[in-house]
């Protein structure tokens, strides 16, 4: 990275601990949401944007997260505790459900992993005896820290701004080991990654594993931040969101879920003065999106570069073109 780089990242981090504790309770309350969908959309980016699979079950590995933590503070267990449980259910999770990678790709695997995600999604729903059902669990307690308590929500705010850095970080080394350059190479051309070497099934596994223990500790925090949890919240349609999200803030790029979840989450909060038409404003916004930036929104500096580069190239060619006509005048 470069100083410039460096210095947008310090600008940002300032700006998320700052500007929350100016904001009322409301506020404050949307912007750890937000966070939470980076953190999850940080692990599909990785899955799709990445290693190029395809999933449309991510919303599962997020409720699987909430219903971990619930449960365990149902019990008397401790929150620290609940946290790496419900990275951990995830990762084993995602690594079986990456088997089907290994046999289906594109559109197929897509259809797999959502039929993953309607399974837990009735598994939640019906399940009452362990999951409350279609009433959900309430009264899901915050944590403690060092004896104080985490009860307010800016105080909670910085513990998931904490964890979201946190795995940022993790991400970041992850990306720029032989890991993530074998993720890369997984993405571009499956076979030319094998034919050097890189062991396709390993990675395709740990590329979802990894993915889905970020939505279980998105998830785990979650449900301490609502504290209360229901299946309606870990649809199918939840997953497509989340899709859409990485999509539009722009897969394989790092910034990409902090925009993407902005869109998803924010953006719909500041569009709700249009009352009804709202959703309808907010889907129409994403599709001109699609078509203007197919690569999502942070591939505008490079589609901005292309044209400048292109009428750079089209002027010379003009250029040489005159020259060309006036030297045969002669």
């Amino acid at each position: 990275m470069t100083r410039i780089h460096w210095l947008l990242t310090a600008l940002t981090v300032l700006a998320l601990v700052l500007i929350p504790a100016q904001l009322k309770n409301h506020g404050i309350y949307l912007f750890t949401y937000w966070l939470l969908y980076v953190i999850a959309c940080m692990g599909l980016n990785l899955t799709v944007g990445y290693a190029g699979q395809k999933s449309l079950g991510h919303a599962a590995f997020l409720g699987l997260g909430a219903y971990c933590m619930a449960l365990m503070l149902k019990a008397g267990l401790s929150f620290w505790l609940g946290l790496p449980c419900a990275a951990m259910l995830c990762f084993v999770l995602g690594w079986l459900l990456g088997f089907p990678a290994l046999r289906v790709q594109a559109i197929y695997l897509a259809f797999a992993t959502l039929g993953f995600n309607t399974a837990i999604w009735l598994t939640l729903r019906n399940e009452e005896w362990l999951t409350g059902g279609t009433f959900g669990i309430n009264n899901i307690a915050r944590p403690e820290l060092l004896g104080l308590s985490l009860q307010n929500n800016l105080k909670y705010y910085y513990v998931v701004l904490f964890f979201a850095l946190l795995l940022a970080w993790v991400l970041w080394g992850l990306l720029r080991s032989p890991w993530g350059r074998a993720f890369t190479a997984l993405r571009d051309n499956p076979i030319r990654a094998e034919s050097l070497g890189i062991d396709i099934q390993g990675y395709t596994l740990l590329s979802f594993a990894i993915g889905a223990s970020y939505a279980g500790v998105a998830g785990a925090l979650m449900a301490s931040l609502v504290q209360f949890i229901d299946p309606a919240s870990f649809t199918v349609e939840a997953s497509i969101m989340m899709y859409l999200m990485v999509v539009v803030g722009g897969p394989g790029y790092f910034l990409g879920p902090i925009l993407g979840a902005a869109v998803g989450v924010i953006l719909p909060e500041w569009l709700r003065f249009a009352q009804a038409w709202y959703l309808m404003i907010f889907g129409v916004a994403v599709v001109i999106l699609m078509i203007w930036l197919p690569d999502g929104m942070l591939s505008l500096p490079g589609v901005l570069a292309k044209k400048r580069q292109s009428k750079e190239a089209s002027r010379i060619r003009q250029e040489a073109a005159s020259l060309l006509a006036s030297g045969e005048r002669r």
